[in-house]
Parts: C-alpha cells; structure tokens; sequence
C-alpha cells in the first residue's frame, strides 16, 4: 500500500513528471493498489477495469450495507460528483471517468451503487424503490462527510438524481442525467419511440418469481447480452462484452440474487413517472443523450428538459453517436461537459 501512494502522489504532481516513462499515460488508483497503462492500451480496457469497491451502513429501510468507490481519497477543497449507475450494471461503469486525471484533478468522484445492484444489500427487506436509493445515496453522503454534491446518473441513474434534487434540495447543486426518461414507461414515451419496457422485462420478472429455492441460479446468457447490446451497443469490443456479461452473472448468483435482479427489474418496469415534479426542481441541469441510444429517445428528452421550468438552468445536449451508456461510448464528451459544468456551478 505504501508503495502505491508513493506512485500515485508522484503520477498527480507535476514535479515528478520528468522522471516518468514516456510510454506511460495513464494511472488508475483502484483502492490500495495501482496500475499503470500503456498509452496503446485500448479504451474497453480501461472500461473493463476491476476494482475492490468499499460499504458503509446507512439506517434507511432500517438498515442498508452501502456500496461505493471513491478512486481517490476525498478532497474538501474540490466539488463532489456523485455517479449513479445503470440497470443491473454496477460502479464499474463509470471505470473511464475513473482513469480521466483531468477529471479527478477537478473533482471528487463517488459512485454508490444502487439497492439491487453491486455490493449494495438491504439488510432487513427485499422490497424497495427508486426513492429508497435516492435516500440511501444522501445518507450516505452524509456518513462521508460531504456535504453537498453534484450527481450524473444513466438512464435509471437519472431518474434517481431527479429524486436526489427534490428530496434535497439543499444538498445537490446540480444533476446531469444520461440517457434517461423521467416518464414511467407509457404508451406514450413508446409513440416517441422509447423502448416497451412492459413487454422486454415481464416474461424475466416472471422467470424470476417463484417461491422455489433456486441456489443454482444464473442470468441466461440471453438476458446478458441483451443488456450489453442496448446499454453499449450491438457492435462493442468483444472484451466490453465478456467483461459485462462475466459482472452480471457474478453479481447476481444463487437465491439471494435471483430475489435482487427480480426486485431492480419490477423498480424499472413498474416505476412512477416524474413529469409533474420536474417543476420542482431548482438546481441546474444538463442532460445528455446520445443519438443511437435505443432505449430513450431524443425527442422524450426534448419535451422533459423543457419541464424544469424553474430550474437555474437546463440544457439538452445531444451526443452523435452516443450509445444508451453514454459516459462508456463517449467519455470525452461526457467528460468534457463534467468540467465545464461542475466549474460553472460549483462556486453558486
């Protein structure tokens, strides 16, 4: 351990840079270790990181074992992103965030992972919403000393931003949804042709309730690449396929998972919409939405951004090419739009 914060304070100081190979670009902090990557190396391999993510227990639901990751050690002098992740995927998502120095230079990054999802349990109940995590995230922010807190979120991470915003208003200073709706899934984001949630997830809900111990349980390879085909895209590196497809079927093994994925499926499925309380939103936002995302469309997001009525600001910002997990296809975009944003609004 002693060694990795030696070379990781030198990667972060300039004053170290001379005594550096060239062939060196990268460095990832990942807990107490460190690696180092080759400037050839490719982006899904920095997608496809792996890392040791860290829990800390929050009272809500009576008891939550939280899940998150910091990539660095918390820094009071520097504004908060708190990254929420997308279905059934865990922190890891936001892996090419992680490696961007010139985004962690700027700002702390904390990715707690969903009730359902990751290393994230309820202790005391298996049933819970999107307004549980929403609580959760806040508490746990609270237990880490942090005080207030940007929050980027992909499609159902978006939708849990939103609720981060409304319930506290005083802690989130501003919201960067990714690829989301923040409609329930309706006849009419489908006629602005959105995905049909009821019909894609409810033979897997179905498939996934019984009252029979099943300890051998897996998710199907089927559901596993649909998942990587909608979220990354149909033609991503076969290493961002493997990767993913290997995460899911670790993550949600045996019983206890079957019951997890059953529950975050029937949250996504059968969520309430937030259309009417957009109005209550004050903090600014920017949203993000790429063009093959084939989930949630563009023109959903066009008439939702322009329900913040009273919002400081709130931009629509549409990424060519953008697949559905916008911050993996396209992080330079995304983390780009980061910079500008949190530095525009983290003094206000």
């Amino acid at each position: 351990m002693g060694i990795a914060w030696y070379c990781g304070e030198a990667l972060k100081s300039n004053a170290y840079h001379k005594y550096l190979s060239p062939l060196f670009l990268f460095a990832i902090c990942l807990r107490d270790t460190i690696t180092i990557l080759h400037p050839e190396t490719s982006p899904s391999s920095i997608m496809c990181s792996s890392f040791t993510t860290q829990t800390v227990d929050v009272p809500h639901l009576g008891g939550i074992r939280a899940s998150y990751h910091m990539p660095y050690p918390y820094d009071s002098s520097k504004p908060t992103l708190v990254l929420v992740n997308s279905f059934t995927t865990n922190a890891k998502l936001y892996n090419s965030q992680y490696a961007n120095k010139s985004l962690t230079d700027t700002m702390n990054l904390l990715a707690i992972e969903l009730l359902g999802h990751g290393g994230t349990i309820a202790l005391k109940v298996d049933n819970w919403t999107y307004w549980d995590t929403a609580i959760m995230n806040l508490q746990v922010m609270e237990k880490l000393g942090i005080e207030k807190a940007f929050a980027l979120g992909t499609s159902q991470g978006g939708w849990v931003t939103v609720r981060m915003a409304l319930l506290a208003p005083d802690k989130i200073l501003g919201i960067i949804p990714l690829g989301t709706s923040l409609s329930a899934e309706t006849p009419h984001t489908i006629s602005l042709g959105c995905w049909d949630c009821h019909a894609l997830l409810t033979p897997s809900i179905d498939s996934w309730t019984t009252n029979t111990s099943s300890p051998d349980f897996v998710p199907d390879d089927s559901y596993c690449n649909y998942l990587v085909d909608i979220g990354f895209g149909e033609n991503c590196e076969k290493e961002v396929r493997e990767f993913w497809v290997k995460e899911i079927k670790d993550n949600y093994r045996g019983d206890e998972g079957r019951r997890r994925i059953r529950m975050a499926a029937i949250n996504l499925r059968d969520r309430d919409g937030l259309r009417g309380r957009l109005w209550d939103v004050r903090c600014p936002v920017i949203w993000l939405h790429g063009t093959n995302d084939v989930v949630y469309t563009i023109a959903n997001a066009k008439e939702e951004i322009k329900l913040f009525e009273n919002a400081k600001a709130a931009d629509l910002m549409v990424v060519e090419g953008g697949a559905h997990f916008l911050s993996a296809s396209h992080p330079k975009e995304v983390d780009e739009t980061l910079i500008e944003f949190l530095g525009r609004w983290a003094d206000q």
